[in-house]
């Protein structure tokens, strides 16, 4: 296991540097679909560079940052709500955020379907995900996932077509770009 713990001042420095500027730019645009002062939860947020991202595309966001790491957690902006939780156990009310956010993080889930369950949980009716992820069909995405699963971590990469078909049974009507090895699905839930 990667001692995330141990690293945040490592992810803090470097960060926002593995975000290319396509990744920013469909950030900001699924940013600006969302209503005034929505409140939006980075699910996996590590030291918060999504979050911080996020607030260079909009200054009215409500956001909260959740992370089972919480030597990570302390390198967020203190604009930023922060909690120790993990994917898998959301400590919120049912429909509580307009949008959802992962960037680089649902590699690291232990129960990608229990995630998705709680996600679908917490979001608002017609809420919206945002997921920035690395292609294990790609050649750069295989390397990632292999010294992933051999530091001991769960692995769970996705190409972005069988991403999508897992999101589909919990209600998300999806769209996904590629950027080479890296790709951004949105995701909005329909009504039931």
């Amino acid at each position: 296991m990667i001692p995330f713990d141990k690293l945040g001042w490592v992810f803090h420095r470097f960060g926002k540097r593995i975000y290319p500027r396509e990744v920013r730019q469909d950030l900001c645009r699924f940013l600006d679909t969302l209503p005034p002062k929505a409140a939006v939860l980075d699910v996996g947020a590590g030291t918060g560079v999504l979050c911080e991202l996020s607030q260079a595309c909009r200054n009215d966001l409500l956001l909260t940052a959740a992370d089972p790491a919480e030597g990570m957690l302390r390198y967020c902006s203190n604009t930023v709500e922060t909690i120790v939780a993990t994917a898998e156990a959301l400590p919120f009310e049912n429909d509580s955020f307009d949008a959802v956010m992962m960037g680089e993080a649902l590699h690291h889930f232990h129960d990608v379907h229990a995630a998705f369950l709680e996600i679908a949980r917490i979001l608002k009716p017609n809420g919206k995900l945002f997921i920035y992820d690395f292609n294990p069909e790609k050649f750069m995405g295989r390397v990632i996932a292999k010294g992933e699963v051999f530091l001991g971590e769960p692995g769970n990469f996705f190409t972005p077509s069988i991403l999508e078909s897992k999101l589909a049974p919990f209600g998300f009507e999806t769209k996904s770009e590629e950027y080479g090895y890296r790709y951004t699905i949105y995701a909005q839930m329909q009504p039931q």
